[in-house]
């Protein structure tokens, strides 16, 4: 009795510490595009940016600041902005990775009617970003974004 007492300690000593292993890399990678999506949906450029890195460059010749101008401008035009993140798929080599998922931007005007509901813009896009360790954080070096065919 004594020994299946002794091993049911252990089972439970040993499974309580497996729950708190450290996250994954796509887990992290998750929590930044999640991230990213909130501060979207706030339209806090700061904190969208605090993702980027300052060397982004992407075959569409934007780098760091014109992703932010981009961000500002979008932000300025729509009083109110929702997006959703389906198909969200991460692969993750060493100390870089890349995120393909598909993103719903919405967006409808803020006048307390129900109208509010009904988006006055709408697009679907799909997005391949890439991602770097810097300074041991994930950061977003790079991205391509396309116009979804619906």
């Amino acid at each position: 009795m004594k020994r299946v007492t002794t091993f049911f300690l252990i089972f439970i000593f040993a499974a309580s510490f497996s729950g708190c292993a450290r996250e994954d890399e796509q887990t992290k990678i998750k929590k930044i595009i999640t991230a990213i999506q909130a501060a979207s949906e706030e339209k806090e450029v700061k904190r969208v940016m605090e993702h980027v890195s300052k060397n982004y460059s992407d075959p569409q010749g934007n780098n760091y600041e014109d992703i932010r101008g981009l961000l500002i401008g979008y932000f300025f035009r729509y009083p109110k902005i929702a997006v959703y993140i389906s198909n969200l798929d991460i692969s993750v080599e060493g100390a870089a990775a890349k995120a393909g998922f598909e993103v719903v931007l919405t967006s409808g005007v803020q006048t307390g009617s129900i109208s509010d509901v009904i988006p006055e813009s709408l697009g679907v896009w799909n997005f391949d970003v890439t991602l770097k360790k810097e300074s041991g954080a994930w950061k977003v070096t790079s991205a391509q974004w396309q116009e979804a065919l619906i």
